[in-house]
C-alpha cells in the first residue's frame, strides 16, 4: 500500500488549493450561502475549464480517466474552503450513480455533459421516513403505458433548485426501488429550498403525476436500491474527505486565534485546557485522515472498501462535530457569529453528518457486516 501522492496529485491539490483561495474567499462564501443559487455560475465554468468534473471519468464516456484519490483531493480542497458548488450533487452523486447503475448508452449520452459542464444533477433519495435503506423509499411509481407516473415528496434534495435533471428514486409496482430521470423543469415539479442551520441548497421537491418514459429509467426496473448503496459508499468517502478538510482548517483557524487571544495577561494557548482541547482536536484529526487516504487507495486499487467507507464516515461524522464545537469553544461566543470565519465549519459539521449516510446508519453497516463475517458457534 502507497499512500505517497504522486506528482500529478501534488500539482492538482496545489492548483485546487490556489483556485479556491483566489476565486472564493470566505467573504464570498457567505455571500453564495445568500443567493438563490447558491453557487457562482462563472466559477463554475471556470472550474469545468480546469477539467474537474471530467476527472474521475473515462475518457471512453469524455472523461480524463483520473483515480478516486484525485476525487477526494478536489473533495478536501473544497472542504478548506466550504465551497458552494454543484460539483458533489453532479459528479459525485449522481455521475457515480450514472457510472455504477447506468446502461452504455446512458454513461455515453450523459457523463460527456457532465465533464463538459453542460448537465447539472441532483439526487432526490430522501423522504419523510428518516433513515438511507430500501424501507425509507416510499414515492411510488405507478406504470401506465410506456411510461411511469411519479408521485410524493422528496426531501434535503441538494442542488434540485439549478439541476437540469433528477435522478429520482421511486418504487415501482414490484416494491422494488428504480431509478428515473426526470426532468428539473417539468411542469409537476414543485422545488423550494429548505432553509437549513448549514445554509446550503437542499430542497423539497414534491412530485405530482410527473409522467417519466421508460426510456428514462437509469439502468433496469427493481435495480435502483442496489446502485444507490454504491453511490452511498463512494459518496460518504468523498464527502468525508470534505469534512476531513474543514477539520484541518477549523484546528488552523483555531490555534491561532488562541495565540492572539489574550486573557488574564497572557495568549489563552498558554492555559493547560486550551491546549489539551487542542491536542484533542489534533489527535481526532490525524485518525481520520490517515484512514481516508487508505480508504481512497483500496477505492483505486479495486478492492471492496463498502466497510471500510462507512467506519470512515461513522467516525469523520462525530470528529468533525467535536474538532468544530472545540474550535468554537475556544473561540467563545463570537466564534458562532458571522464575523468570525469558523462560523462556517460549526454549521457544516452538523448539517454534513447526514449526507451519504449518518453515524447510526454507518455503524449499522459495520455491525451487519461484523455479524455475518462471525462464524457459528
Amino acid at each position: 500500500m502507497d499512500l505517497n501522492f504522486n506528482s500529478m496529485q501534488d500539482m492538482l491539490r496545489k492548483s485546487v488549493a490556489e483556485f479556491l483561495a483566489k476565486e472564493c474567499p470566505y467573504e464570498r462564501v457567505k455571500e453564495l450561502e445568500e443567493s438563490e443559487n447558491g453557487y457562482d455560475p462563472k466559477q463554475w465554468k471556470k472550474i469545468v475549464e480546469l477539467g474537474w468534473p471530467g476527472l474521475p471519468f473515462p475518457e471512453e464516456y469524455g472523461g480524463f480517466d483520473g483515480e478516486f484519490m484525485d476525487l477526494v483531493i478536489i473533495q478536501e480542497e473544497m472542504g478548506k474552503r466550504v465551497y458552494p458548488s454543484p460539483f458533489f450533487a453532479t459528479v459525485v452523486l449522481c455521475g457515480t450513480a450514472i457510472m455504477e447503475g447506468g446502461t452504455e448508452a446512458q454513461k455515453k449520452e450523459l457523463i460527456p455533459q457532465i465533464a463538459d459542464g453542460e448537465l447539472l444533477l441532483a439526487l432526490a433519495q430522501h423522504e419523510n421516513d428518516p433513515g438511507y435503506t430500501e424501507k425509507s423509499i416510499k414515492m411510488t411509481a405507478e406504470a401506465q403505458g410506456d411510461s411511469f407516473v411519479l408521485n410524493g415528496t422528496k426531501l434535503f434534495v441538494l442542488d434540485a433548485n439549478i439541476a437540469d435533471k433528477l435522478i429520482v428514486a421511486a418504487k415501482s409496482s414490484d416494491a422494488d426501488v428504480t431509478l428515473f430521470l426526470v426532468d428539473a423543469k417539468d411542469p409537476g415539479l414543485t422545488i423550494s429550498k429548505i432553509p437549513t442551520i448549514a445554509m446550503d441548497n437542499t430542497c423539497e421537491v414534491i412530485f405530482k403525476d410527473v409522467k417519466v418514459p421508460k426510456d428514462n429509467i437509469l439502468g433496469e426496473i427493481g435495480q435502483g436500491y442496489e446502485t444507490l448503496k454504491k453511490v452511498t459508499a463512494k459518496a460518504a468517502i468523498a464527502k468525508s474527505a470534505e469534512m476531513i478538510g474543514g477539520c484541518q482548517v477549523c484546528i488552523d483557524m483555531t490555534a491561532g486565534y488562541a495565540k492572539e487571544r489574550v486573557q488574564y495577561g497572557k495568549p489563552i494557548g498558554g492555559f493547560q485546557a486550551i491546549q489539551h482541547y487542542m491536542a484533542n482536536m489534533s489527535i481526532a484529526y490525524d485518525t481520520i485522515y490517515n484512514y481516508l487516504y487508505r480508504v481512497a487507495w483500496m477505492v483505486d486499487a479495486g478492492e471492496d472498501a463498502t466497510l471500510s467507507a462507512s467506519v470512515l464516515k461513522a467516525k469523520t461524522n462525530e470528529n468533525f462535530k467535536f474538532i468544530a464545537d472545540r474550535a468554537v469553544q475556544i473561540h467563545g461566543g463570537i466564534g458562532t457569529t458571522r464575523e468570525y470565519d469558523v462560523s462556517l465549519f460549526f454549521r457544516k459539521a452538523k448539517a454534513w453528518e447526514f449526507m451519504s449516510g449518518d453515524t447510526d446508519y454507518h455503524t449499522d453497516q459495520v455491525v451487519d457486516r461484523i455479524l455475518t463475517a462471525m462464524p457459528e458457534w
